[in-house]
């Protein structure tokens, strides 16, 4: 864990969002989320000021528009969901374009696409600004389940060993002129994800043993958990974009 360990969507920089500690970009980002789910699918203005804030939270970050989008493309089948449901629903139906369209399935196609949309840019915009280990740390501060954080820990620490051990099996299997690529070759393939899996076994026992020889309690040690906290000022700062979206919510509901 304290190797630096950081995943793909990371972006390192300097801005004021990578500044902030990761418990309270956790915490404003659900906060998010729930006012963006609890809006009226009707109140299409709302959207447009949620949309306005993932635009300026991505200015501060320095995270540009493409790389938003060309990650956001994970949504894709929710999308292709969307457009289909005004085909497919009941009730009430308008022509357009010479198409029969569902009222209830366009509304129900432009709440997911709204709400889907915004939540994995909001997703996007904390990973992008916030490492693997800064937010298992953020959500050890925050009090999560010590189950849930542990096995986050263990993966985060061992995932490169894993795929390392996988790469050098590869190569000892090469080596030795097997190279499953052929159906009839995915028993020999099948046989070294079995052997994998009891390598990255065993290895985490020997190692989880060794964590509680030396005091390992499930828990970040005291000393990172007090290194860099959050502060009243940071949760002031933190709380702009959620209280705000908290806001349009509650006007989008009182005029809804």
């Amino acid at each position: 864990m304290g190797a630096g360990h950081a995943h793909v969507l990371y972006r390192a920089g300097t801005s004021p969002v990578h500044r902030l500690p990761p418990e309270v970009k956790i915490t404003a980002m659900v906060a998010f989320s729930i006012a963006v789910v609890a809006t009226p699918r009707e109140t299409f203005w709302a959207y447009g000021g949620y949309a306005l804030l993932v635009v300026v939270v991505a200015a501060l970050a320095r995270i540009g528009p493409g790389w938003l989008l060309r990650r956001s493309l994970i949504e894709l089948p929710f999308v292709l969901f969307a457009f289909v449901l005004p085909f497919l629903g009941a009730g009430e139906r308008v022509d357009w374009l010479g198409l029969s369209l569902s009222v209830d399935g366009l509304y129900g196609g432009w709440n997911i696409l709204a709400k889907g949309t915004l939540g994995v840019l909001a997703s996007l915009l904390l990973a992008g600004t916030t490492t693997m280990r800064d937010l298992i740390l953020g959500l050890d501060r925050l009090r999560c389940p010590q189950i849930l954080t542990q096995i986050a820990t263990f993966m985060l620490r061992y995932l490169d060993v894993l795929a390392g051990e996988a790469r050098r099996m590869r190569v000892a299997r090469l080596s030795r002129g097997d190279d499953p690529r052929f159906l009839w070759q995915l028993r020999g393939f099948a046989a070294g994800i079995g052997a994998l899996f009891l390598r990255a076994f065993e290895r985490g026992e020997r190692v989880y043993l060794a964590m509680l020889s030396r005091g390992y309690e499930g828990r970040m040690p005291a000393v990172w958990q007090s290194a860099g906290a959050a502060t009243a000022g940071h949760w002031v700062a933190g709380a702009t974009v959620p209280l705000t979206a908290a806001g349009i919510a509650v006007t989008a509901l009182v005029l809804g």
